[in-house]
Formats: C-alpha cells, sequence, structure tokens
C-alpha cells in the first residue's frame, strides 16, 4: 500500500529508512491518468523505490489562468498509485513554500521567455522553482518528466545540470487512439472540441511527413491542417533546436523539437515531437525547365 505524507519531514524521516536505495521521483499537480501513470511505471523500472508529489502549484498559474478549477482527485490518485509508488507526498502550499523561509525563486531565462512562456508570463519561473525545491525535499537519485511538455523537459533538464543532479530521465508521450496527448486538461474540452482536437496530433504528423520539403514548407502544411478546423486557433507550430529552445530555419539539419500550442474554446492543448531535419534538404519547388 502507497504511504500518504503531507510534510517535507515526514518524507525525510521516511527517506531514512531507505538510504541505500536508489530513488526515482514523478512531480505531478494530481489529476493523474495514463500518462502520469507511465511516468511512474517508469520510474519503477528505473530505481529501487519511487516518490510522486502532488501538488498544485500556484505560482506556475498567471492571472486568469486555472488554478482554481485544477482538478483535485486526490483519493482516485492514491488509489491508481496504489501498487506503483512508494510515498506520495501531497504538501499543503506552506510546506513547500515557508512562509518564514521562502526558497529563492529560479529564473527561466531566455530559453524560457518564448512559446509558453510569452504565453504565460512568469510560469517557467514558478515552475523551475517548484521544481528546485521539490528536488531539495525529495533528493531523489533520478526525476522523470513527459515528452509533451518539450519546453519545460528543456528547462528542467538545464536546472538538473546546474545544481549536479538528480538525472533526468523522459517518457515519450502517452496518446489517445486519435493521437491526441493525454493531459489532464483534455476534460474541459467539449464534445466538439474533443473531436476537433484531433487536429493537432494530424499537425504534428504532417509535419513530419513534408520535413524533405524544408522546415519552412513543412511547418506551413501543418499550419495549413489547423487554419481547416474551424474551431482550432494556433498559438505557435515551430521546431527548435534542443541546444537552446530557438526556431530553426532551412540552414538546419539534425534533430529538432516540433512544438505547438493550440486553443480550442478555453483549453489549450499543446504538443511536440522529435523530427530529424535531413541535411541538404530544400523545399521542392518547380524547376526552370520544368
Amino acid at each position: 500500500m502507497v504511504l500518504l505524507v503531507t510534510t517535507a519531514a515526514e518524507l525525510r524521516n521516511w527517506r531514512t529508512t531507505k538510504p541505500s536505495q536508489r530513488l526515482a521521483f514523478v512531480p505531478t499537480m494530481g489529476a493523474l491518468h495514463e500518462g502520469h501513470i507511465r511516468l511512474v511505471e517508469r520510474a519503477r523500472e528505473i530505481a529501487d523505490a519511487v516518490v510522486v508529489s502532488i501538488f498544485v502549484n500556484p505560482t506556475q498559474f498567471g492571472q486568469g489562468e486555472d488554478f482554481e478549477r485544477y482538478p483535485r482527485t486526490l483519493e482516485n490518485d492514491l488509489a491508481l498509485l496504489d501498487d506503483l509508488a512508494d510515498v506520495v507526498y501531497a504538501p499543503s502550499v506552506d510546506d513547500v513554500y515557508p512562509p518564514d523561509a521562502p526558497p529563492p525563486v529560479e529564473s527561466a531565462g531566455p530559453a524560457g521567455a518564448g512559446f509558453e512562456g510569452a504565453a504565460r508570463p512568469g510560469h517557467f519561473d514558478g515552475m523551475l522553482t517548484v521544481v528546485n525545491r521539490l528536488f531539495d525535499i525529495v533528493n531523489p537519485d533520478v526525476a522523470v518528466f513527459g515528452q509533451k511538455d518539450a519546453q519545460q523537459v528543456h528547462l528542467v533538464r538545464r536546472l538538473a545540470i546546474e545544481r549536479g543532479g538528480p538525472e533526468i530521465d523522459v517518457v515519450t508521450t502517452v496518446r489517445e487512439d486519435d493521437g491526441l496527448a493525454r493531459s489532464s486538461r483534455n476534460r474541459f474540452l467539449s464534445s466538439q472540441e474533443r473531436a476537433a482536437a484531433s487536429a493537432v496530433p494530424e499537425t504534428v504528423r504532417t509535419v513530419a511527413a513534408h520535413i524533405n520539403t524544408g522546415v519552412s514548407a513543412a511547418l506551413a502544411a501543418g499550419r495549413a491542417v489547423l487554419a481547416a478546423e474551424p474551431l482550432a486557433r494556433l498559438e505557435y507550430l515551430e521546431l527548435v533546436s534542443p541546444a537552446d529552445f530557438t526556431p530553426v530555419d532551412d540552414t538546419f539539419h539534425g534533430e529538432a523539437t516540433l512544438v505547438v500550442a493550440a486553443r480550442f474554446g478555453t483549453t489549450r492543448l499543446l504538443d511536440t515531437e522529435s523530427i530529424t531535419v535531413p541535411e541538404n534538404q530544400q523545399a521542392k519547388g518547380p524547376q526552370p525547365d520544368e
């Protein structure tokens, strides 16, 4: 049976009983779904003990965002984790952010300024601050994150390097039958919006299928997919360099990260995919003698 603890002191006391065990950590905001469970299963595969945190972090929600309506389903989450995790850490805000000793604010810097950072000012500073604090509390050997939040993964990897650990393990996005990435926010889609949202994974597939025609042409083909869906409002679609998370152009070749965000009603959906941009790829336009 999974052990529920609500304070850092309880968690540290438990950790002293496992001094030589390799510990994996999965930070979540709860409302667990199959994507989260795959992260926990991966944690179980690569470590001796697993800690999952369930904490809806107020500092990564901007003004007008959905902090209050973010689903809190602790009882259901505990049932899902019962045979997978050793400990669930479900703290209060004051336990994570002690009023008498608040943790330092982490800055995402330029790599966190675009894309999600532009759409949600301050989000990544709040995310990095809580992740850094949770790393201090849990003291894991490895932390497991999902591929879908590609910019978050990029920033967390940088944080882990700067602080000297933990290892970061990234799990491929878990998808619905129609390809839509699993997300706690999918439940906010109406039935019409849910059907329309299949345009997001179709966009990802389209960019990958057209990459031999060039970066610009492939992205244009992807944007056309979402433009054809009346309920979709595209916020961004870009191929970025994994090194610094800046957009690449037609001179780039190698591994790139596709990032997309689109809004359906009031719900923002994200997706990502690693795509190899071939060397000497060129836009396939009409040739002079054709």
